[in-house]
């Protein structure tokens, strides 16, 4: 297990996005930006179920996601583990606290009928930082 480094952790309080890459089925990358936070212990971030981060994470949990200082873009966090848990359980309040990060918005606003949200817990295996 690796950590994040102390003089790091400030960009996960930030409106720093990250971007998340998760293995295809057929073997091929798939990359997003997501809305992420740090817990002390695991990177997180919050999907919906049937998404292709999802799918992609059930079948394979390894991950590696890049959240660059915004404001400074030579200053970023990477992040190689995998996915020690996924969880429906909070995953509503916390999609709203991201919201309110990122949003100003008390609740998240892109919600879908009969979306399940879920929260994505990424144990670091291996972290770099530059900047």
């Amino acid at each position: 297990m690796a950590t994040i480094p102390e003089s790091f952790r400030d960009i996960f309080a930030k409106k720093a996005f990250a971007h998340v890459a998760t293995v295809g089925r057929d073997g091929t990358p798939q990359v997003t930006p997501v809305w992420v936070d740090y817990d002390g212990t695991h990177v997180r971030f919050n999907t919906a179920r049937g998404r292709a981060k999802d799918k992609n994470l059930q079948r394979s949990p390894k991950v590696a996601l890049s959240v660059q200082d915004p404001d400074n873009p030579y200053r970023y966090v990477q992040v190689r583990g995998r996915v020690v848990e996924m969880t429906e359980k909070d995953a509503d309040a916390h999609i709203d606290t991201l919201s309110k990060k990122y949003t100003g918005r008390d609740r998240y606003a892109n919600r879908r009928p009969g979306e399940v949200r879920v929260i994505v817990k990424i144990l670091p295996e291996k972290v770099q930082s530059m900047g």
